[in-house]
């Protein structure tokens, strides 16, 4: 089976249309992780994504508000600054407004990491969207800020 096959298989209706995208955003996920975990060095594509939003963060973020922000658990944020912890990248410290709250906190490492791979990942990025012209990469974005209203939704009817 190839994946043209699939796509074939998937175009016919609304119901099988939903469910190949979805489909295409768990695969194309794992796909884009084991790539990026394979080109940027020193940290996996989780521990990159956290460390993006640490060091964009006008003050250190709690585990369970980046845990929000990455769409994941507050345990799994704990494990990857733990991680990078170990690598020099965060400090973790209580939180000085709730004790029972950790906090990460870049370190000067990070700011110099960013500095020396930003433009690696950056032509990764260039080429996972060359194949786009400009209007369509804004549709896809549009699209894709559309899905998150659609999470949204999904997420408020949790127990």
């Amino acid at each position: 089976m190839e994946i043209n096959d699939l796509i074939q298989k998937f175009s016919d209706s609304r119901e099988n249309q939903q469910k190949a995208i979805f489909s295409t955003l768990f695969i194309a996920g794992n796909r884009l992780q084991t790539l990026f975990d394979h080109q940027i060095p020193d940290v996996t594509l989780k521990q990159f994504m956290l460390l993006s939003l640490v060091r964009q963060a006008p003050e250190p973020q709690t585990f369970t508000k980046l845990g929000e922000l990455l769409g994941c658990s507050r345990q799994n944020v704990k494990k990857l600054a733990a991680a990078l912890e170990k690598k020099g990248f965060v400090r973790i410290r209580q939180n000085p407004a709730d004790i029972r709250a950790g906090q990460v906190c870049p370190t000067e490492k990070v700011e110099a990491y960013f500095q020396k791979e930003v433009s690696r990942y950056q032509r990764r990025l260039t080429d996972l969207f060359q194949a786009y012209s400009p209007e369509e990469l804004a549709l896809l974005f549009r699209l894709l800020m559309k899905l998150y209203a659609g999470i949204d939704y999904m997420e408020k009817e949790l127990p």
